[in-house]
């Protein structure tokens, strides 16, 4: 069964406390059993809808190091 699209009207959006505020930026929202995702240059444009679990899961293994970055990104 697929699950209904999260009503993201109401979403209240932000971004990471460690983040430039230059608008370069991924901001999230916490919704019923989701998070949301999106670019913030582009409010309007897509976003991403991940279960929460596997959200946490992402989160724990990238603060861990089991995921890392592309080696560009590790400069």
């Amino acid at each position: 069964m697929l699950n209904p699209t999260p009503d993201l009207a109401a979403a209240r959006w932000f971004t990471s406390s460690r983040s430039a505020n230059n608008g370069d930026c991924v901001e999230c929202a916490v919704l019923p059993d989701v998070m949301a995702v999106r670019d913030s240059k582009d409010r309007s444009g897509p976003t991403l809808v991940f279960p929460a679990r596997q959200w946490s899961a992402f989160v724990a293994a990238a603060t861990s190091g089991t995921v890392a970055p592309p080696q560009a990104a590790r400069r």
